[in-house]
């Protein structure tokens, strides 16, 4: 009795029949996880990809050049105001609301000569457009004069959706920033 005891015990233990489901059940919710946390961050990703492609819209329509008898002067008002319309149709053309970007402080960038470097601000957006920063100086271009251009800087939100980790709710603020020379011709 105690030999078919024994051999029952021995055959039971050598049984790996439900072995799958357990080791099934330990590595799905892991590899869930895993493909979940590639999705997310792709979504981030993807929107980084959308905001930084506005901010460069932005600028470059800030820094085109007016036909002397269409504009009085390139003033600064109204090259915050093109960039600012600019970044708005992009954001509106990607389905992002152009009112979710908080305000923020831009960080100071090095104005030409007579310029200040603090944001130009347009009524209802929280877009920095800085009209004439220096791109670089004379130390890069030896003999030659610095360059100006337009700073177009602003931040989005986004939010992830990860359960069981500190990511899990978390919003993010993604930065869009883009420098382009100004246009003379």
């Amino acid at each position: 009795m105690m030999t078919l005891a024994g051999k029952l015990w021995r055959e039971l233990a050598s049984e790996t029949g439900g072995s799958e489901i357990a080791e099934a059940a330990v590595v799905l919710p892991l590899m869930f996880m895993v493909l979940l946390g590639i999705f997310w961050f792709g979504q981030a990703f993807r929107l980084y990809g959308t905001i930084t492609r506005a901010a460069q819209e932005g600028a470059r329509a800030g820094a085109a050049p007016y036909c002397t008898t269409c504009t009085p002067a390139n003033s600064s008002a109204t090259i915050a105001n093109n960039a600012v319309s600019a970044v708005n149709s992009a954001l509106t053309a990607s389905n992002l609301d152009p009112g979710s970007i908080p305000v923020q402080s831009a960080p100071p960038l090095n104005a030409c000569a007579s310029a200040g470097n603090s944001c130009q601000p347009v009524a209802g957006s929280n877009v920095c457009v800085q009209p004439s920063i220096q791109l670089y100086n004379t130390s890069v271009t030896p003999g030659g004069a610095g360059v100006c251009g337009v700073a177009v800087t602003f931040q989005y939100p986004y939010s992830f959706w990860l359960p069981f980790t500190s990511l899990n709710k978390q919003q993010i603020m993604l930065t869009a920033s883009a420098r382009v020379r100004i246009e003379t011709q």
